[in-house]
């Protein structure tokens, strides 16, 4: 898989270049803090990060702030093998009696880098008690041991929690940094694609350096890989004919539509995202917000409502046997 083969192995290869800059900053100090809390959406590199992170702890012979990936403690971390480098996946150890477990492990010594390091995913999920028992330990942490917990969610977890940590946050990933993953993706690999394609791609990837490198990935096996066939694939280009005919209230032909969009290969879910975003964008134009622009022509009432159902629909596609049926049912409804 793409999104694994070309994970950053390195500081300098981070594309989301926050985190990046923050990180740098922290490991040029001479005190390395105890406690972090990664911040942000699916796809935008906090477990790759966090990974990188315990290398440059630990490596044997980095540069700088850099792990050298070549000795034998970046290896065995990269293999996830590596005895003080322990990652967590608190969606399914989140209770008191695992967070204990941890905390006991944590004030052993490391066995063979300079420090332990605990990686927590999906931090948020951890119950209050163990979030209670794990609070001592941020407060009071051994001289060897760091936790980074990452979370999509930093509401749900306490602000005591927070107060012990250094947070970093991954914003969306930026446009230009997905076609920065792309390209390295596109080099190593020795793809001929033309760059529109690639900012085709990372236009529709949710802001997400994963879900931009399975994007890319799909294209490159179905052999989708001309701008024409990618804008198809994804629903772009010919949705607008879609639009014209829940317009003109033709239900059959917005039906065919759908049907042979669904037979060539195309995404219901790119397909909805592409629908919405421009209805946003007439929702906008409807309201005279500065530099927008729609060739719809759907009224206000019109347009909330195609939002409403799209949207609802969208929550079921992964749910339904057939990705098309909520999308079917949503255009049907709107024009009953």
């Amino acid at each position: 898989m793409f999104y694994l083969t070309y994970r950053p192995r390195t500081i300098s290869e981070l594309d989301n270049t926050a985190p990046r800059e923050t990180i740098s900053s922290i490991l040029k100090n001479d005190s390395i803090p105890h406690a972090f809390l990664f911040i942000g959406q699916k796809g935008t590199g906090k477990t790759s990060t966090a990974r990188i992170f315990a290398k440059s702890v630990n490596c044997k012979n980095k540069k700088g702030i850099e792990p050298c990936n070549a000795c034998s403690s970046c290896k065995s971390i990269d293999n996830s093998s590596y005895p003080d480098v322990v990652e967590m996946d608190a969606a399914s150890n989140r209770g008191i009696n695992e967070v204990k477990e941890l905390i006991k492990e944590s004030s052993l010594l490391p066995l063979m880098g300079g420090y332990r390091v605990y990686i927590i995913d999906e931090a948020h999920m951890i119950t209050n008690d163990g979030f209670n028992a794990l609070l001592k330990t941020l407060e009071e942490p051994p001289e060897t041991v760091i936790f980074i917990l990452a979370t999509t969610n930093l509401e749900k977890v306490p602000k005591t929690i927070q107060s012990r940590c250094v947070l970093v946050q991954f914003g969306s990933a930026k446009k230009s940094e997905i076609v920065h993953m792309l390209e390295r993706i596109k080099a190593n690999e020795k793809i001929v694609v033309d760059s529109k394609v690639l900012s085709l791609i990372a236009d529709y990837s949710d802001s997400s350096f994963r879900d931009a490198a399975k994007i890319f990935e799909e294209m490159v096996i179905s052999q989708n890989l001309s701008f024409e066939k990618v804008e198809k694939r994804l629903g772009i280009r010919s949705k607008h004919s879609l639009f014209d005919a829940i317009q003109k209230k033709d239900s059959a032909t917005a039906l065919a539509w759908m049907q042979e969009f669904t037979s060539s290969g195309g995404s219901i879910t790119h397909l909805v995202e592409g629908l919405l975003n421009d209805l946003q964008n007439h929702l906008l134009f409807l309201h005279k917000i500065p530099n927008t622009e729609s060739t719809l022509s759907l009224n206000l009432k019109e347009t909330i409502k195609l939002m409403r159902l799209l949207n609802d629909a969208y929550g079921l596609i992964k749910i339904s046997p057939i990705p098309s049926i909520p999308v079917q049912v949503a255009i049907v409804d709107y024009l009953a």
